[in-house]
């Protein structure tokens, strides 16, 4: 057998293993085996909370992701959600995009697809829609062409806590940046290990099925964005991840975080260059401060100075009308540290959620 074959048998097999996992084995959320599914402490905001609030009870408790993957600033827009599951964060979105935008679920598992399809009318009711603004197809997010999802299509794509089950994540994300609009963004949640796993435990379906077998270390996500084209990741915020006690024996001393990065694709024209950028204010549910990522938080009407990489997303995406640019004066040196590992941030965060008992009680 060739290695392109093997590649692919491989490849097929971790998904016929990833799906029969959330498939059969998992039948709410109760039964996943880590915190993983945990909400951040930090509540969302209230126009978050309310669209989360009116999500159909039967597609919250199968909710199965690592994090809230909801940006900013998202009336009107398109937005993919790459292995969309039971389709709790595309209502979400559903919502928030409102009447005029669109959101599209893409999941390889056909339970998952019913379970999300079965709503699509009773949301669209709920939320005071005159026809549906989501829908859901089945695909290989690998292989987001298969699924005939067209280039450059998307303000957005979204993922929570599904790049880990693929066996292939440099071919989701040139997915990714092939069907961004040009300044469109890749906002996602993702398991991430402290060092490489062992051959045996990336083999344990469980561990798999888990997410742990296929977390990235953080360091390859930014060799992988660089080398596809994307600017390099921001980091929004992390958390690390607990096991329960029948995991916990598997996997032994590995730590894990749930990051979530956010991503762009800039024209190759963008300008960047540090600069002071004041935010203008008038971002649903941001009105008066706009925290961008763990290291730049905006106030309205305050200058902030932005190192050239912030000051091109800003500038070349749907954030720019929020936004006005002023050249620095010179001499203006910023010495602000950028922080870009997630396990140091969850150490200065200090926020763990454990959900030791996760055959007795849900995750928050």
């Amino acid at each position: 057998m060739s290695n392109s074959s093997l590649t692919e048998s491989n490849c097929g097999q971790t998904h016929d293993d990833v799906k029969n996992y959330y498939g059969k084995q998992l039948s709410n959320t109760k039964d996943l085996k880590t915190s993983a599914c945990a909400a951040p402490a930090k509540p969302s905001p209230k126009h978050i909370r309310d669209a989360l609030s009116q999500v159909h009870e039967d597609i919250k408790s199968r909710y199965y992701g690592c994090g809230l993957t909801v940006p900013q600033c998202l009336e009107n827009c398109r937005i993919l959600d790459l292995g969309s599951g039971s389709g709790r964060d595309c209502y979400i979105l559903s919502k928030l995009v409102g009447p005029k935008g669109d959101v599209t679920g893409v999941d390889m598992t056909d339970e998952q697809l019913e379970i999300s399809r079965k709503y699509i009318d009773y949301h669209t009711q709920k939320f005071g829609f005159h026809q549906p603004n989501v829908h859901f197809i089945k695909g290989y997010i690998e292989n987001l062409k298969e699924a005939n999802v067209q280039d450059e299509t998307f303000d957005v794509v979204v993922s929570n806590c599904v790049i880990n089950l693929c066996p292939d994540k440099k071919a989701v994300l040139r997915e990714v940046y092939r069907v961004l609009k040009n300044g469109g963004e890749m906002y996602f949640s993702d398991m991430y290990i402290n060092k490489t796993l062992s051959e045996e435990l990336k083999k344990n379906k469980m561990v798999w099925g888990e997410g742990i077998g296929g977390a990235l270390l953080w360091k390859d996500l930014f060799q992988f964005a660089e080398e596809i084209g994307f600017s390099p990741p921001r980091l929004v915020t992390s958390r690390y991840i607990t096991f329960n006690k029948e995991l916990e024996d598997v996997v032994g001393d590995y730590k894990l975080v749930s990051a979530t990065y956010r991503l762009f694709k800039l024209p190759k024209d963008a300008k960047k260059e540090k600069c002071l950028a004041i935010y203008k204010g008038g971002v649903t549910g941001y009105e008066n401060e706009l925290a961008f990522d763990a290291n730049f938080s905006f106030k309205e009407g305050q200058a902030l100075e932005v190192d050239e990489e912030l000051c091109g997303i800003l500038g070349d995406s749907r954030f720019a009308e929020y936004f006005s640019f002023f050249p620095l004066a010179n001499g203006s040196v910023s010495n602000k540290d950028i922080i870009s590992d997630p396990f140091q941030f969850a150490d200065g965060n200090n926020e763990t959620i454990s959900c030791k008992s996760s055959k007795t009680k849900a995750c928050p």
